[in-house]
Protein backbone atom coordinates (compact mmCIF):
# COMPACT_ATOMS: atom_id res chain seq x y z
CA UNK A 1 0.00 0.00 0.00
CA UNK A 2 1.16 3.53 -1.23
CA UNK A 3 1.56 6.75 1.08
CA UNK A 4 2.31 10.10 -0.17
CA UNK A 5 3.46 12.66 2.51
CA UNK A 6 3.44 16.02 1.76
CA UNK A 7 5.38 18.60 3.90
CA UNK A 8 7.55 21.76 3.54
CA UNK A 9 9.51 20.79 6.97
CA UNK A 10 11.57 17.82 6.06
CA UNK A 11 12.47 17.20 9.53
CA UNK A 12 8.85 15.97 9.99
CA UNK A 13 8.92 13.88 6.68
CA UNK A 14 11.90 11.88 7.26
CA UNK A 15 10.95 9.87 10.77
CA UNK A 16 7.68 9.71 9.05
CA UNK A 17 8.71 7.66 6.16
CA UNK A 18 11.01 5.57 7.90
CA UNK A 19 8.37 4.84 10.81
CA UNK A 20 5.36 4.23 7.99
CA UNK A 21 8.21 1.89 5.31
CA UNK A 22 8.87 0.42 9.07
CA UNK A 23 5.23 -1.15 9.26
CA UNK A 24 5.59 -2.19 5.18
CA UNK A 25 3.63 0.58 3.76
CA UNK A 26 5.69 2.28 0.15
CA UNK A 27 6.46 5.76 1.05
CA UNK A 28 6.59 9.00 -0.81
CA UNK A 29 7.78 12.22 0.45
CA UNK A 30 7.86 15.77 -1.11
CA UNK A 31 8.84 19.24 0.69
CA UNK A 32 7.53 21.40 -2.16
CA UNK A 33 3.70 21.04 -2.67
CA UNK A 34 3.74 22.12 -6.45
CA UNK A 35 6.09 18.88 -7.06
CA UNK A 36 4.06 16.89 -4.69
CA UNK A 37 0.89 16.96 -7.35
CA UNK A 38 2.99 15.86 -9.94
CA UNK A 39 4.12 12.83 -8.03
CA UNK A 40 0.30 12.16 -6.65
CA UNK A 41 -0.20 12.10 -10.56
CA UNK A 42 2.80 9.47 -10.94
CA UNK A 43 2.61 7.30 -8.11
CA UNK A 44 -1.10 6.56 -7.63
CA UNK A 45 -1.30 6.94 -3.86
CA UNK A 46 -3.26 4.77 -1.63
CA UNK A 47 -3.46 7.78 0.71
CA UNK A 48 -1.97 11.50 0.98
CA UNK A 49 -0.88 13.03 4.27
CA UNK A 50 -0.24 16.78 3.76
CA UNK A 51 0.47 19.71 5.74
CA UNK A 52 -1.58 23.11 5.55
CA UNK A 53 0.41 25.96 5.75
CA UNK A 54 3.11 25.53 3.15
CA UNK A 55 4.69 28.14 1.17
CA UNK A 56 3.28 28.62 -2.90
CA UNK A 57 0.64 25.71 -2.67
CA UNK A 58 -1.07 25.06 0.30
CA UNK A 59 -2.10 21.98 1.75
CA UNK A 60 -6.02 23.02 0.89
CA UNK A 61 -5.31 23.32 -2.06
CA UNK A 62 -3.45 20.51 -2.44
CA UNK A 63 -6.89 18.94 -0.91
CA UNK A 64 -8.95 20.72 -4.06
CA UNK A 65 -6.42 18.98 -6.50
CA UNK A 66 -7.58 16.20 -5.45
CA UNK A 67 -11.29 16.39 -4.76
CA UNK A 68 -12.24 18.47 -7.52
CA UNK A 69 -9.70 18.60 -10.34
CA UNK A 70 -8.90 14.72 -10.13
CA UNK A 71 -12.28 13.93 -8.66
CA UNK A 72 -10.33 11.66 -6.71
CA UNK A 73 -11.61 9.70 -3.50
CA UNK A 74 -8.17 9.01 -2.40
CA UNK A 75 -8.29 9.38 1.52
CA UNK A 76 -6.33 12.38 2.32
CA UNK A 77 -5.31 12.80 6.17
CA UNK A 78 -3.94 16.91 7.56
CA UNK A 79 -0.82 16.49 9.47
CA UNK A 80 -0.71 20.37 10.70
CA UNK A 81 0.03 22.91 13.74
CA UNK A 82 -2.88 24.88 12.49
CA UNK A 83 -5.44 24.32 15.22
CA UNK A 84 -8.00 27.49 13.99
CA UNK A 85 -11.43 26.21 13.98
CA UNK A 86 -12.10 27.65 9.91
CA UNK A 87 -9.31 25.84 8.73
CA UNK A 88 -10.43 22.44 9.87
CA UNK A 89 -13.95 23.10 8.98
CA UNK A 90 -13.15 23.79 5.50
CA UNK A 91 -10.80 20.76 5.46
CA UNK A 92 -13.80 18.60 5.82
CA UNK A 93 -15.78 20.13 4.24
CA UNK A 94 -13.72 19.71 1.05
CA UNK A 95 -13.73 16.01 1.68
CA UNK A 96 -10.73 15.16 4.04
CA UNK A 97 -10.96 11.87 6.28
CA UNK A 98 -8.87 13.07 8.90
CA UNK A 99 -7.50 15.84 10.40
CA UNK A 100 -4.10 15.88 13.20
CA UNK A 101 -3.02 18.09 15.43
CA UNK A 102 0.92 18.44 15.59
CA UNK A 103 2.66 17.55 18.05
CA UNK A 104 1.69 14.04 18.18
CA UNK A 105 3.52 10.87 18.46
CA UNK A 106 4.32 8.45 15.56
CA UNK A 107 2.22 5.58 17.23
CA UNK A 108 -1.08 7.69 16.76
CA UNK A 109 -0.11 8.87 12.94
CA UNK A 110 0.45 4.94 12.08
CA UNK A 111 -2.26 4.02 14.08
CA UNK A 112 -4.55 6.27 11.93
CA UNK A 113 -3.50 5.44 8.47
CA UNK A 114 -4.24 1.77 9.23
CA UNK A 115 -7.78 2.68 10.27
CA UNK A 116 -8.08 4.46 6.97
CA UNK A 117 -6.40 2.03 4.28
CA UNK A 118 -5.92 -0.99 6.21
CA UNK A 119 -2.36 -3.00 6.97
CA UNK A 120 0.11 -3.54 4.44
CA UNK A 121 -0.13 -7.32 3.12
CA UNK A 122 3.14 -7.95 4.16
CA UNK A 123 2.52 -5.82 7.69
CA UNK A 124 5.92 -6.14 9.63
CA UNK A 125 6.19 -6.40 13.36
CA UNK A 126 7.80 -3.01 15.22
CA UNK A 127 8.28 -2.13 18.32
CA UNK A 128 6.15 1.18 19.36
CA UNK A 129 7.99 4.67 18.45
CA UNK A 130 8.65 7.24 21.37
CA UNK A 131 9.11 10.12 18.66
CA UNK A 132 6.91 13.06 18.50
CA UNK A 133 6.20 14.89 15.73
CA UNK A 134 6.41 18.51 16.37
CA UNK A 135 4.55 21.60 15.52
CA UNK A 136 7.92 23.60 14.02
CA UNK A 137 11.70 22.46 13.31
CA UNK A 138 14.55 24.42 15.66
CA UNK A 139 18.14 24.94 14.99
CA UNK A 140 20.76 24.78 17.39
CA UNK A 141 24.11 25.72 17.42
CA UNK A 142 26.74 23.87 19.87
CA UNK A 143 30.16 25.08 19.80
CA UNK A 144 32.76 22.98 20.32
CA UNK A 145 36.23 23.26 21.31
CA UNK A 146 38.64 20.55 22.76
CA UNK A 147 35.07 18.53 23.92
CA UNK A 148 36.77 14.94 23.22
CA UNK A 149 36.35 13.86 26.82
CA UNK A 150 33.03 16.17 27.31
CA UNK A 151 30.73 15.74 24.68
CA UNK A 152 27.07 14.27 25.71
CA UNK A 153 26.48 12.18 23.00
CA UNK A 154 23.88 9.87 24.24
CA UNK A 155 22.16 12.83 25.44
CA UNK A 156 22.22 14.30 21.86
CA UNK A 157 21.44 11.62 20.28
CA UNK A 158 18.40 10.29 22.71
CA UNK A 159 16.96 13.53 22.06
CA UNK A 160 16.95 14.15 18.25
CA UNK A 161 15.52 10.29 17.79
CA UNK A 162 12.86 11.04 20.12
CA UNK A 163 11.68 15.14 18.84
CA UNK A 164 11.94 15.10 15.05
CA UNK A 165 11.83 18.77 15.13
CA UNK A 166 15.61 19.26 15.93
CA UNK A 167 18.78 19.45 13.77
CA UNK A 168 21.66 20.21 15.89
CA UNK A 169 24.75 21.79 14.30
CA UNK A 170 28.03 21.00 16.22
CA UNK A 171 30.57 23.63 14.97
CA UNK A 172 34.31 22.25 15.76
CA UNK A 173 36.22 25.36 16.91
CA UNK A 174 39.60 24.10 15.69
CA UNK A 175 39.77 21.76 18.31
CA UNK A 176 43.56 20.18 18.96
CA UNK A 177 42.28 16.93 20.02
CA UNK A 178 40.01 14.67 18.75
CA UNK A 179 36.82 16.22 18.67
CA UNK A 180 35.98 16.12 15.58
CA UNK A 181 36.08 12.64 14.70
CA UNK A 182 34.18 12.79 17.94
CA UNK A 183 31.38 14.58 16.14
CA UNK A 184 31.36 13.13 12.87
CA UNK A 185 30.85 9.71 14.52
CA UNK A 186 27.75 11.01 16.25
CA UNK A 187 26.51 12.60 13.02
CA UNK A 188 26.72 9.00 11.32
CA UNK A 189 23.35 7.91 9.71
CA UNK A 190 22.03 11.23 10.99
CA UNK A 191 23.24 13.30 8.60
CA UNK A 192 19.68 14.89 7.96
CA UNK A 193 19.14 15.56 11.23
CA UNK A 194 23.52 16.49 12.33
CA UNK A 195 25.62 18.73 10.83
CA UNK A 196 29.47 19.31 11.39
CA UNK A 197 30.90 22.93 10.52
CA UNK A 198 34.26 22.18 10.97
CA UNK A 199 36.85 25.24 11.82
CA UNK A 200 40.10 24.65 10.62
CA UNK A 201 41.78 27.53 12.83
CA UNK A 202 40.29 28.03 16.42
CA UNK A 203 38.42 31.41 15.94
CA UNK A 204 36.61 31.94 19.86
CA UNK A 205 33.50 30.48 20.84
CA UNK A 206 31.49 33.96 19.62
CA UNK A 207 32.89 33.76 16.19
CA UNK A 208 31.93 29.82 16.41
CA UNK A 209 28.07 30.75 17.18
CA UNK A 210 28.48 33.22 14.86
CA UNK A 211 29.31 31.20 11.95
CA UNK A 212 27.03 28.49 12.76
CA UNK A 213 24.14 30.81 12.97
CA UNK A 214 24.26 32.13 9.53
CA UNK A 215 25.09 28.61 8.19
CA UNK A 216 21.94 27.39 10.10
CA UNK A 217 19.88 29.97 8.50
CA UNK A 218 20.25 29.09 5.22
CA UNK A 219 17.95 26.07 5.73
CA UNK A 220 14.74 27.41 4.42
CA UNK A 221 12.63 24.61 6.70
CA UNK A 222 13.72 25.80 9.74
CA UNK A 223 11.52 28.41 11.93
CA UNK A 224 13.82 29.29 15.11
CA UNK A 225 17.52 29.02 15.58
CA UNK A 226 19.69 29.00 18.99
CA UNK A 227 22.55 28.03 20.52
CA UNK A 228 23.51 25.71 23.38
CA UNK A 229 26.55 24.99 25.23
CA UNK A 230 28.14 21.54 24.57
CA UNK A 231 28.40 20.74 28.22
CA UNK A 232 24.87 20.92 28.35
CA UNK A 233 24.60 23.39 31.64
CA UNK A 234 21.35 24.21 29.94
CA UNK A 235 19.81 20.88 29.34
CA UNK A 236 17.91 20.11 26.08
CA UNK A 237 14.53 20.02 27.61
CA UNK A 238 14.56 23.77 29.16
CA UNK A 239 16.12 24.76 25.78
CA UNK A 240 12.73 23.30 24.25
CA UNK A 241 10.76 25.27 27.02
CA UNK A 242 12.21 28.40 25.65
CA UNK A 243 11.22 27.35 22.35
CA UNK A 244 7.52 27.04 23.12
CA UNK A 245 7.79 30.39 24.38
CA UNK A 246 8.98 32.20 21.40
CA UNK A 247 6.64 30.13 18.87
CA UNK A 248 3.84 30.99 21.41
CA UNK A 249 4.40 34.89 21.29
CA UNK A 250 5.62 37.77 19.21
CA UNK A 251 9.24 37.89 20.83
CA UNK A 252 11.94 38.16 18.18
CA UNK A 253 14.63 36.28 21.13
CA UNK A 254 14.10 33.91 24.02
CA UNK A 255 17.41 33.90 26.48
CA UNK A 256 17.75 31.32 28.87
CA UNK A 257 18.08 32.97 32.55
CA UNK A 258 20.37 31.54 35.36
CA UNK A 259 17.73 32.83 38.17
CA UNK A 260 17.76 31.40 41.50
CA UNK A 261 14.26 30.56 42.69
CA UNK A 262 12.21 27.89 44.54
CA UNK A 263 12.12 24.99 42.26
CA UNK A 264 14.83 25.32 40.31
CA UNK A 265 18.11 23.84 40.34
CA UNK A 266 20.69 26.96 39.63
CA UNK A 267 23.97 26.03 40.95
CA UNK A 268 26.94 28.74 40.90
CA UNK A 269 30.59 28.41 42.49
CA UNK A 270 30.31 31.10 44.94
CA UNK A 271 33.43 33.21 43.70
CA UNK A 272 31.83 33.23 40.05
CA UNK A 273 28.52 34.15 41.30
CA UNK A 274 30.26 37.34 42.98
CA UNK A 275 32.10 38.40 39.78
CA UNK A 276 28.53 37.61 37.84
CA UNK A 277 26.88 39.72 39.69
CA UNK A 278 29.38 42.79 39.29
CA UNK A 279 29.42 41.87 35.42
CA UNK A 280 26.12 42.14 35.29
CA UNK A 281 25.50 44.92 37.05
CA UNK A 282 27.86 46.66 34.05
CA UNK A 283 26.04 45.10 31.12
CA UNK A 284 22.90 46.51 32.69
CA UNK A 285 23.71 50.51 32.57
CA UNK A 286 25.64 49.60 29.26
CA UNK A 287 22.15 48.19 27.72
CA UNK A 288 19.87 50.08 29.67
CA UNK A 289 18.16 46.95 29.85
CA UNK A 290 17.10 45.15 33.05
CA UNK A 291 18.85 42.08 32.18
CA UNK A 292 19.08 39.92 35.25
CA UNK A 293 21.56 37.63 32.87
CA UNK A 294 22.89 38.06 29.61
CA UNK A 295 25.42 35.34 29.34
CA UNK A 296 23.53 32.19 30.03
CA UNK A 297 24.55 30.02 26.73
CA UNK A 298 20.96 28.64 25.85
CA UNK A 299 18.99 31.28 23.54
CA UNK A 300 16.29 30.66 20.89
CA UNK A 301 15.81 32.98 17.74
CA UNK A 302 13.72 34.26 15.05
CA UNK A 303 15.39 33.67 11.79
CA UNK A 304 14.66 37.43 10.81
CA UNK A 305 16.69 38.60 13.39
CA UNK A 306 19.60 36.07 12.81
CA UNK A 307 21.43 38.59 10.14
CA UNK A 308 20.91 41.31 12.56
CA UNK A 309 22.26 39.62 15.18
CA UNK A 310 25.34 37.96 13.80
CA UNK A 311 25.90 39.39 10.39
CA UNK A 312 29.50 41.15 11.39
CA UNK A 313 31.47 39.74 13.40
CA UNK A 314 31.85 40.71 17.21
CA UNK A 315 34.18 42.44 18.45
CA UNK A 316 34.50 40.76 21.85
CA UNK A 317 35.10 36.65 22.65
CA UNK A 318 33.02 35.57 25.52
CA UNK A 319 31.02 38.45 25.75
CA UNK A 320 29.27 38.63 22.02
CA UNK A 321 25.79 38.11 24.00
CA UNK A 322 25.90 41.61 25.21
CA UNK A 323 26.95 42.46 21.17
CA UNK A 324 23.51 41.08 20.08
CA UNK A 325 21.70 43.00 22.47
CA UNK A 326 23.25 46.01 21.67
CA UNK A 327 22.52 45.25 18.48
CA UNK A 328 19.39 44.75 18.57
CA UNK A 329 19.12 48.13 20.54
CA UNK A 330 20.94 49.58 17.63
CA UNK A 331 18.43 48.74 14.80
CA UNK A 332 15.11 49.03 16.24
CA UNK A 333 15.91 51.68 18.76
CA UNK A 334 15.33 50.70 22.84
CA UNK A 335 11.60 50.57 23.32
CA UNK A 336 10.84 48.22 20.61
CA UNK A 337 14.05 45.93 21.16
CA UNK A 338 12.64 45.74 24.95
CA UNK A 339 9.93 44.39 23.70
CA UNK A 340 11.26 41.89 21.17
CA UNK A 341 13.64 40.20 23.98
CA UNK A 342 12.01 37.88 26.83
CA UNK A 343 14.23 36.55 29.62
CA UNK A 344 12.93 32.94 30.58
CA UNK A 345 14.24 31.35 34.34
CA UNK A 346 15.63 28.11 33.23
CA UNK A 347 14.17 25.26 35.62
CA UNK A 348 18.20 23.58 35.84
CA UNK A 349 21.71 24.84 35.50
CA UNK A 350 24.59 23.43 36.44
CA UNK A 351 28.19 24.87 36.39
CA UNK A 352 29.73 21.94 34.38
CA UNK A 353 33.35 20.74 35.69
CA UNK A 354 36.54 21.85 32.89
CA UNK A 355 34.59 25.01 32.38
CA UNK A 356 36.85 26.96 29.91
CA UNK A 357 36.82 30.14 31.19
CA UNK A 358 38.77 30.80 34.61
CA UNK A 359 38.69 33.24 37.20
CA UNK A 360 41.49 35.49 35.49
CA UNK A 361 39.12 35.49 32.15
CA UNK A 362 36.30 36.53 34.18
CA UNK A 363 37.76 39.26 35.20
CA UNK A 364 38.89 39.97 31.88
CA UNK A 365 35.71 40.57 30.53
CA UNK A 366 35.43 44.35 32.54
CA UNK A 367 37.49 45.01 29.80
CA UNK A 368 35.92 43.65 26.88
CA UNK A 369 32.41 45.36 27.89
CA UNK A 370 35.22 48.71 28.07
CA UNK A 371 35.22 48.09 24.51
CA UNK A 372 32.17 47.11 23.59
CA UNK A 373 31.03 50.42 24.72
CA UNK A 374 33.46 52.24 23.01
CA UNK A 375 32.64 50.38 19.62
CA UNK A 376 29.14 50.61 19.56
CA UNK A 377 29.29 54.23 20.83
CA UNK A 378 28.87 56.17 18.07
CA UNK A 379 26.20 54.04 16.56
CA UNK A 380 22.94 55.51 15.51
CA UNK A 381 20.30 55.14 18.50
CA UNK A 382 16.64 54.43 16.70
CA UNK A 383 13.66 55.58 18.09
CA UNK A 384 10.93 54.09 17.97
CA UNK A 385 7.80 54.23 20.69
CA UNK A 386 6.22 51.75 21.77
CA UNK A 387 3.29 50.99 24.21
CA UNK A 388 6.06 48.01 26.24
CA UNK A 389 9.05 49.50 27.66
CA UNK A 390 10.10 46.83 30.07
CA UNK A 391 11.99 44.02 29.22
CA UNK A 392 10.33 40.48 29.56
CA UNK A 393 10.63 38.03 31.78
CA UNK A 394 7.96 34.93 31.87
Amino acid sequence: MKVLAIDDQQLVLLPLQKRLAELGYEVQIETDAAKGLELYDSFSPDLVIVDINMPGVSGLEVVKYIRLTKNSQTPIMVLSGDTKDETITEGFELGINDYMKKPLSLNEISARVKRLIGAPVMQHKVAKSNVMIQERCVGVVIPCYNEEERLLSEEFISYIDKNSGYHLCFVNDGSKDKTLHVLKELQKGREDFITVYDCEKNGGKAEAVRLGMLHMAKKEDLDYIGFLDADLSTDLADFDDLVKTIETSEFKIVSGSRISRMGANITKESARKIISLTINFIIRKILKMDFKDTQCGAKIFHKDVIDIAFGKKFVTQWIFDVEIFKRMRIHFGLNEAKAMLCEQPLKRWVHADGSKLSMKDSVKIVGQLAQIAWVYRAKKQIVKPVATTTLHTV
